[in-house]
């Protein structure tokens, strides 16, 4: 892929992604205001045990099927591609399918997972989207692996955008908030069933072909599972955190109510906002993924130092344009958005983490594409174990806040070490110290003055003009600072509006 192609279709997959995000981004505004803290937190809390078992079912599957497809389409061995598709959706069906058997029939005997009773109700309902999300993932690695980008993006949108008129259209009618959540977890099956609908009829109409997986089961597995390891362990925690916070929180003073109305603030409005970077850089690493383990296969260590190079360049300047709006702007989010101060507190005050945890999310994507995945799962051990110390020993200290300090920490350790191993793999040396040094440089300055300008302009404007107008001022001057000591290069931005 020439640069200049490079460059337009990460601009197009961003421009999808932000559209995906940005609707449903408004649809966490609608349930945060009609279902309320403790009712996303019961949804919250039964989402992430589903996200435990959608992550161990396929989860490493479709960046493994990427790299193997993209092995083979070098090589020019159709039939093996076919294979490896094959052997992904058979296991990816061996294990989702009696999963879905045993904790839908014998659910009896899983009561215990949660304190709530509620949280099993809506856990119940999402389960049939296990096995559509676990086939859309595989065929998901197979328009990545083949680098049809536009279609994986036209079917992830649509998959959102079900979810959102399914949810909105149910939790109108919802009669309380238990009621809502249950209905939230039906528009989740829905755009599952959807995207598993389109995305098989895309493969065949394309001529997609099922072939003998035994010679690539092994290949796969052998690949998958430390990825799969990894993400199932960081469900795993999730659900552990937020099965284990509330205990926490209660022993620290606060009531059962107060405790889940925490989570529900911390998880679904918070932490919403500060994944915005997740959606810019997994454009970036949608697209570069490919290329990269393209250059890694063929021995083009040049190129291979450039992309990586690149990709963490950009990652930084995308944390480095975020930071400070977000800072000045948070807690006036927070109402405007979620009629939440304590919110837009948390926004305020855990924005900084973006910066790891962007830089985290790119170097994790390289390392798998130079099939480094059992290094990264060690890391991501030794990170979350310092997400855990944090949840069970800091609740009585710092109360919320014991989420985001574990979740900070563990970034920057995983962070750190990938770096390292990145500039261990590459045959030439990487250079992004320096960028990345500057670019963090930048951020208080920017601050300083975007709280100027936010007390200036909400003295002047309504609260929604006085933060859009802010927001867009601050970020286009920190661009501009950005250019000015040569650290941005605004190709992203000319190749998406040259046509």
């Amino acid at each position: 892929m020439s640069k200049s192609n490079l460059y337009q279709t990460a601009a197009y997959v961003t421009a999808f992604s932000v559209a995906e995000k940005f609707f449903g981004f408004l649809y966490r505004i609608i349930l945060s205001r009609t279902l309320g803290a403790e009712g996303m937190g019961i949804y919250q809390v039964a989402l992430s045990v589903f996200a435990v078992l959608a992550t161990a079912a396929a989860s490493g599957i479709p960046l493994t099927v990427s790299r193997l497809i993209t092995k083979y389409r070098a090589q020019k061995n159709s039939r093996a591609q076919h294979s490896v598709v094959t052997a992904a959706l058979l296991s990816a069906l061996c294990f989702s399918v009696p999963v879905f058997c045993i904790l839908f029939f014998g659910h009896k005997a899983f009561d215990f997972l949660f304190s709530d009773p509620r949280c099993m109700t809506v856990l119940l309902i999402l389960l049939p989207s296990l096995t559509f999300n676990s086939v859309y993932s595989v065929l998901r690695g197979e328009l990545w692996g083949n680098k049809r980008f536009v279609p994986y993006c036209v079917i992830d949108l649509i998959e959102e955008l079900c979810m959102i008129g399914a949810g909105v259209l149910l939790v109108t009618h919802m009669s309380d908030l238990f009621d809502g959540a249950r209905r939230v977890a039906l528009a989740v099956v829905f755009s599952y069933l959807v995207s598993f609908t389109l995305s098989v009829a895309y493969f065949f109409i394309k001529g997609g072909k099922l072939r003998d997986p035994r010679g690539q089961l092994r290949p796969l597995l052998a690949s998958a599972l430390p990825i799969t390891g990894m993400r199932t362990s960081g469900s795993l925690i999730n659900s552990a955190i937020s099965l284990l916070l509330p205990a926490r929180l209660i022993a620290a003073g606060f009531t059962s109510e107060q405790a889940m109305s925490e989570i529900g603030i911390a998880m679904g409005m918070s932490m919403p906002i500060l994944s915005i970077p997740s959606t810019l850089i997994g454009s970036l690493a949608l697209v570069m993924i490919p290329e990269l383990a393209e250059n890694f296969f063929r021995g083009d260590h040049t190129k291979l130092r450039e992309n990586i190079e690149k990709a963490l360049k950009v990652t930084s300047l995308i944390a480095c344009l975020l930071i400070p709006p977000l800072f000045a702007l948070g807690k006036d989010i927070g109402i405007l958005l979620f009629s939440s101060e304590h919110g837009g507190e948390i926004i305020r005050n855990c924005c900084f983490m973006l910066f790891p945890m962007s830089l985290g999310m790119i170097s994790n994507s390289i390392l798998h594409s130079l099939g480094c995945e059992k290094q990264t799962c060690a890391y991501f051990f030794v990170g979350a174990a310092a997400t855990l110390v944090c949840v069970w020993f800091l609740p009585g200290l710092v109360g919320i806040y014991a989420l985001m300090i574990g979740l900070a920490a563990s970034q920057v350790i995983t962070t750190l070490l990938n770096l390292r191993l990145i500039a261990k793999k590459s045959k030439e040396k990487v250079r992004f110290c320096k960028h990345t040094l500057l670019s963090a440089v930048s951020i208080p300055p920017a601050i300083v003055f975007g709280c100027l300008l936010r007390n200036v302009l909400s003295a002047l404007l309504p609260p929604l003009a006085a933060i859009a107008l802010c927001g867009g001022i601050l970020v286009i001057a920190q661009g501009l600072l950005l250019a000015v000591i040569g650290l941005a290069q605004p190709r992203w931005v000319r190749v998406l509006v040259r046509r």
